[in-house]
């Protein structure tokens, strides 16, 4: 959506992309855009700083306001770089601005940019910080697309639901940020032969991927289960490391024992172009996954299968 008066820049807008690829809705007044941007929330706003009934900044602000509306990029037009040394960004609530004179060119990437910067805002992890499902899934198809050779691997904690009941929240979450780091310290580690396929993700709670390239994979799963069982158990308090694990009672009341917490690895190995699309991938990884988990402590399964 772009909210200015100056029919220039919406033609401008309008050339710079397919119509197919990027639509702009058009508005010359902020009243009559907020009724509609309410409705039907825009991907980007884009807002001149001048217009008839209100400041741009202003109804950038209003916008910013709306707890639902925060994480969507807005971007303000200001007239020119005189403009830049009377502004407060750290008291305005914008993504991005554009400069008059436009340059056709920097004002496609820095929208694209803004776009981005968005998306990865609002996938990212709030605990750990790294990509979420939405990046892996796009990372994942875009190698799939490429026809390159990695291995995807699936990290499921074991056994964190019990140490989460006893030690609480606040210790679950360090053992999950211990994990994350790990993960990206043994990825980091490995030979980067090409960057797409070095990548770390964090699907939610408990579970983890990580991206090498196929010759790789397989020593790197075996460094995240030794490091992990040789560092979980300072998460312990004395007893339960004596122990190996924490005696607690199920609904029934009745005693159960729950191991130290391990890792289950389901490796899926993309050879030959074996994998189509991202979900495929998910759905060979739930089925190896199992097998991991039926192994004691910290173990991976690869699949090895070809098409």
């Amino acid at each position: 959506m772009v909210i200015t008066a100056d029919p220039a820049l919406t033609a401008m807008l309008d050339a710079l992309w397919p119509a197919q690829d990027v639509c702009w809705q058009a508005f010359e007044r902020a009243s009559r855009a907020m009724e509609e941007l309410y409705a039907e929330p825009p991907d980007l706003l884009l807002v001149d700083e001048c217009l008839p009934d209100m400041s741009g900044l202003e109804l950038a602000m209003a916008v910013k306001s709306e707890n639902v509306y925060r994480q969507m990029p807005v971007v303000l037009v200001l007239r020119g770089p005189e403009a830049l040394d009377s502004l407060d960004w750290s008291a305005m609530e914008v993504d991005e601005f554009l400069l008059r004179p436009f340059s056709p060119v920097e004002i496609r990437s820095r929208l694209a940019l803004a776009l981005a910067r968005a998306t990865r805002t609002l996938d990212a992890n709030p605990l750990s910080k790294l990509p979420g499902n939405t990046s892996i899934i796009q990372r994942v198809q875009h190698l799939v697309e490429a026809g390159a050779e990695f291995g995807l691997a699936y990290v499921d904690l074991d056994n964190f639901k019990s140490f989460n009941d006893k030690y609480g929240f606040s210790r679950g979450d360090e053992a999950l940020m211990m994990t994350a780091r790990l993960l990206v310290n043994v990825v980091r580690e490995h030979p980067q032969q090409a960057p797409a396929m070095h990548f770390v993700g964090h699907v939610g709670g408990d579970d983890f991927v990580f991206i090498l390239p196929a010759t790789q994979v397989e020593a790197a799963c075996r460094a995240v289960c030794a490091r992990f069982d040789a560092i979980v158990p300072s998460f312990y308090d004395e007893d339960d490391r004596r122990r190996g694990g924490i005696r607690s009672t199920d609904r029934q009341g009745n005693a159960q024992d729950f191991p130290l917490m391990s890792l289950s690895i389901a490796v899926v190995l993309n050879h030959n172009a074996k994998l189509t699309h991202a979900g495929e991938a998910a759905s060979m990884a739930a089925a190896l996954k199992k097998k991991a988990k039926a192994i004691s402590g910290s173990s991976y399964v690869m699949d090895q299968r070809q098409r």
